[in-house]
C-alpha cells in the first residue's frame, strides 16, 4: 500500500494497488484488468491513462458492442459508473 507517495513523471502499474493520500503527477497509469485499484483522497493531474491486457479487451468489447447498435448497454454501463444509473 502506498500511502502519502507523491510520483512524478513515472509509470505506476495500478493493478491491485491501494494508493492513500497519494499524488500522481504528469504520470502515466497503467491498468491491465487485474483487481482494481483503490484511491483514497488521492490527486491525479495531467496523468495519461494506459489499459493493456484484459483491460484493453473490455474496451475493445465495449467498443464493438456500441458500433453493432448497442450503445444503450454501453451508456447504462456508463452511468452506473459515474453514478447515474439509480443502483
Amino acid at each position: 500500500m502506498a500511502d502519502g507517495a507523491i510520483y512524478n513523471h513515472e509509470t505506476v502499474t495500478l493493478d491491485g494497488e491501494h494508493f492513500s493520500s497519494c499524488e500522481f503527477r504528469d504520470c502515466r497509469l497503467v491498468y491491465s484488468g487485474g483487481e482494481p485499484p483503490v484511491f483514497q483522497d488521492c490527486r491525479i493531474e495531467d496523468c495519461d491513462w494506459k489499459v493493456e491486457d484484459a483491460a484493453a479487451n473490455t474496451l475493445a468489447f465495449l467498443k464493438a458492442v456500441w458500433g453493432a447498435g448497442g450503445k444503450a448497454p454501453v451508456q447504462g454501463m456508463i452511468k452506473e459508473i459515474t453514478g447515474g444509473g439509480g443502483k
